[in-house]
């Protein structure tokens, strides 16, 4: 009896979890951030998110429609990167901003790119730093009208930069000013304990990334290395959490490899001390993200195992 045997290209080994699927985990995940931040924030904040989100689908939809090719809407990355982009958002910015953001995000960064997998940056990272650049005034005023009782247009950052205390349950439970998916450190938590339940992100990078920022800040804090409100004010405050667990995680721009992930951990945490201890500004994990992204191809030369068979005299 012969045996016929049909030989393919790998991969030989395929997971049923379809990227769709993985993209609708990251919406469930967001969903206490974004609830949480619509409700302190009010209506104003729900349209920014909902003009990004539609943004960003009719900006891919229209690109494809340009190009002649197949509309990749439905495996939901294009609403992942308008989401986090609105989540990005001051609360008052005017409507074009989270437009020219989303816009940018998916056509320029993305779509030009080769589409998802090819991009070699995260989008909306990309998007949200284009609208710092260029809406600087609009990108960096955290008033509300609706929470203007409740607490002044200074961010915790701002605070802790000026010698400044801050309350760490107000940040827990996101009663501070900031960009709409960020101020809860407990709704972003409850979403990242999802996805590190789900197996939708590795824990390495997010735990490495956020214990290498404490140790350096415990380093060249400046006579604060003890000051446990400094330390835990630094964490909860800004993007670092947001950053650390749905941006940083983000499968096409982050290292492949174990030890690669570690690394990439590692300089996460190092350029954000960097960046918040001696920078201008106290806010700093986007661009950090951005950087580390455009290294993570060299991380990835010096981490990627050698095949069987090869690499030997």
């Amino acid at each position: 009896m012969e045996l016929r045997l049909n030989v393919q290209s790998s991969p030989h080994v395929r997971d049923r979890i379809s990227t769709s699927a993985i993209m609708l985990d990251v919406i469930i995940a967001l969903i206490p951030a974004t609830v949480w931040g619509l409700i302190k924030f009010g209506i104003h904040a729900a349209a920014l998110v909902v003009i990004s989100v539609a943004s960003a689908v009719i900006s891919e939809t229209l690109y494809n429609f340009a190009v002649k090719k197949q509309n990749t809407i439905y495996d939901l990355s294009c609403v992942v990167t308008g989401l986090i982009v609105g989540l990005n958002m001051p609360p008052e910015v005017p409507f074009f901003v989270p437009v020219v953001g989303s816009f940018f995000a998916i056509v320029i960064v993305k779509m030009l790119f080769g589409g998802l997998g090819q991009n070699f940056m995260n989008p909306a990272l990309a998007g949200r730093c284009f609208c710092l650049i260029s809406f600087a005034g609009f990108m960096n005023n955290y008033t509300s009208r609706m929470s203007v009782d409740a607490y002044t247009s200074a961010t915790p950052l701002i605070l802790l930069k000026n010698g400044h205390e801050v309350n760490l349950l107000d940040m827990l439970f996101g009663n501070i000013p900031g960009t709409i998916g960020e101020i809860s450190a407990i709704c972003l938590l409850l979403g990242a304990t999802y996805l590190a339940a789900k197996k939708v992100i590795d824990l390495r990078i997010p735990i490495t990334y956020i214990l290498t920022f404490v140790v350096f800040i415990m380093i060249f804090g400046q006579g604060k290395t003890t000051n446990v409100n400094y330390i835990l004010g630094e964490v909860l405050g800004g993007g670092l959490i947001f950053g650390a667990f749905f941006m940083a995680t983000d499968y096409v721009t982050s290292p492949i490899t174990p030890l690669g992930k570690i690394i990439y951990g590692i300089l996460l945490g190092v350029l954000t001390g960097i960046f918040r201890l001696f920078g201008k500004s106290g806010e700093s994990v986007s661009y950090v993200i951005l950087i580390s992204n455009l290294l993570v191809p060299l991380i990835e030369s010096f981490t990627v195992p050698t095949a069987f068979g090869k690499g030997g005299k």
